[in-house]
């Protein structure tokens, strides 16, 4: 984050030692009142305001038709998904060709074309767990309260008496660059990779299909010329240290036995 000095001459800063010093107290208190709103946000408004901005990221996207060979594929794929912790989930594909996917809050899961066309059902599946994952582990969340307290176009967003406001433009802006644009820590990614991990597992997947899609998205990143699009780049940019994370599951799929090692 940019920091901008203002320097000040002894004689101003001596004249306007009140002034400032009143300043500076009422930035502290609206800093803290932020701090406490933001602590405050319930999964209830995140979700409530996730609907919001998927209303209109929607209504502005090209979705594919229900009848598509892409929703038939993966309405089929992701048969039996419901809900994650309580949260009903609906699924859409976007026509973009972009290697991407995510959930939000509010049970959206949005897959696009471009990843449907390079992985696999199992593997598109384990990309679904993962994005799910950040939902499950309140990953989703924290993004949103970090949002508030550094964008200056969600004050008032939420409110200690948890009322759900009905968001402006530029709010649904700000929330929508949040969700969309998170940059989850190492550790975050890694607890979402194990989610998506057990996820498949659990819908009787071999859970080392997670390493294919990941070798085939590594193989895209790391190809030269025009196979290397931002779409590639943006995945990666919010997915860091892609071989730390093939090795890892390695290991733990070895460990499983979902690996079978030649002798």
């Amino acid at each position: 984050m940019k920091r901008i000095i203002i320097l000040l001459s002894v004689a101003i800063m001596t004249t306007s030692c009140s002034v400032l010093a009143n300043l500076d107290a009422a930035h502290l208190m609206s800093g803290a009142a932020k701090a406490a709103t933001a602590a405050s946000i319930t999964d209830e408004q995140v979700q409530a305001y996730m609907r919001q901005y998927i209303i209109k990221l929607d209504a502005s996207s090209r979705i594919s038709p229900s009848n598509s060979t892409y929703s038939k594929r993966l309405a089929n794929l992701t048969k039996g998904l419901t809900d994650v912790d309580g949260v009903p989930l609906n699924f859409k594909v976007y026509e973009v060709n972009q290697i991407n996917a995510f959930a939000c809050a509010d049970g959206s899961v949005r897959v696009y074309t471009g990843l449907m066309d390079l992985m696999t059902d199992d593997e598109v599946l384990g990309v679904i767990g993962h994005e799910i994952g950040h939902v499950a582990l309140k990953h989703s969340k924290k993004e949103m309260q970090n949002a508030y307290l550094t964008s200056a176009v969600l004050d008032g967003l939420a409110s200690t008496s948890q009322t759900i406001a009905t968001l402006t433009d530029s709010q649904l802006g700000a929330l929508g660059e949040a969700a969309l644009n998170a940059r989850y820590s190492k550790k975050q990614e890694m607890a979402a990779d194990d989610y998506g991990y057990d996820f498949l597992r659990a819908h009787g997947k071999n859970p080392a299909v997670m390493i294919q899609g990941f070798r085939k998205m590594l193989a895209l990143k790391n190809a030269s010329g025009a196979v290397q699009t931002s779409a590639v780049n943006q995945l990666f940019s919010s997915h860091p240290e892609i071989e730390t994370r093939i090795s890892r599951l390695t290991q733990k799929a070895l460990s499983d036995g979902y690996i079978k090692v030649n002798k």
